[in-house]
């Protein structure tokens, strides 16, 4: 399948995938709504196999990269599941490493999150990314049906699954005991939660389009947050703003992108609404931004 960009659909269609991805539609008023759009030869099938991923494109790094080594874990969660499975990548040499925590989006750990943290190894960092689907029986091989099994997930569980994952790298015997989080989306939103929850333990944090915590408990902030937004995501600005002038009241170090013309999504690179620029931009600057909080 030949990769499709943004421009290349109504931006209607783009925000009925938004709309599904994240639960605000189910897949049969999905499918209705697709069907204003299936002309000109297209139909509602190929206008949904075009808007799907393709985690062919999302391997920049393959798990038998020399540069690396790389694993499925399992690590305790007392407060959450009791048992989480995660993908563990770190360099092939070297001895002790700053920890990055790659947290998913809202349909568990899918090829293209495992690779983040495989491209995060390769830059020198010791990279989980955890499945918050372990007690379900893990990532079912695609985003539909993780999604739906998300769902179903406690959701103070799943942040206490990452809250985990996060001390778990902290003592980690390759740790520096610096630790990092990006997150993506639903895993945007929890890098917020873990820098309110978590001051002591989180050292970095940089959120892609994620949930932003509530002003009140922004004065619980200690780690410097690299904020990257989307100019066409609507409802993640909504609470940018607030977000943003809270931390500067309390006198908290963040710096905040939003990457104009890009959608929700923008950094992952299995769908169409990927935009190369900007995702590769973001991903230079969270790098940057690791290495000066993290590597030091």
């Amino acid at each position: 399948m030949n990769r499709k960009k943004a421009s290349d659909f109504d931006p209607q269609v783009l925000g009925l995938y938004d709309d599904y991805c994240h639960g605000r539609l189910d897949r049969r008023e999905y499918m209705k709504r697709l069907a204003t759009f299936a002309v000109g030869g297209l139909t509602v099938e190929s206008l949904m196999s075009s808007m799907s991923p393709n985690y062919a494109w999302a391997e920049q790094v393959k798990p038998d990269d020399p540069r690396i080594q790389s694993e499925m874990i399992t690590y305790n969660s007392p407060d959450g599941a009791g048992e989480m499975k995660g993908l563990l990548a770190r360099p092939a040499k070297g001895d002790k490493f700053p920890a990055v925590l790659v947290i998913h989006e809202n349909r568990g750990l899918n090829p293209y999150i495992e690779d983040v943290a495989r491209r995060l190894a390769v830059q020198g960092f010791l990279a989980l990314a955890p499945d918050a689907l372990t007690p379900l029986g893990g990532y079912p091989g695609n985003d539909d049906d993780g999604r739906s099994m998300q769902a179903k997930r406690d959701g103070e569980k799943m942040t206490q699954d990452f809250i985990a994952a996060a001390k778990f790298l902290d003592s980690h015997q390759l740790s520096t005991g610096k630790v990092g989080a990006v997150g993506f989306c639903y895993g945007g939103g929890v890098v917020n939660q873990l820098a309110v929850r978590i001051p002591d333990v989180l050292d970095a944090g940089v959120p892609f389009y994620g949930r932003q915590p509530d002003v009140a408990d922004v004065s619980k902030i200690k780690a410097p947050l690299l904020i990257q937004n989307a100019e066409n995501d609507a409802r993640i600005l909504a609470g940018a703003a607030a977000f943003e002038a809270a931390m500067k009241k309390n006198g908290k170090s963040f710096t905040a992108y939003v990457y104009p013309g890009v959608n929700h999504g923008f950094h992952n690179d299995t769908t169409p609404r990927y935009d190369e620029a900007a995702a590769e931009l973001a991903w230079k600057r969270t790098i940057a931004f690791f290495k000066e909080h993290l590597a030091s």
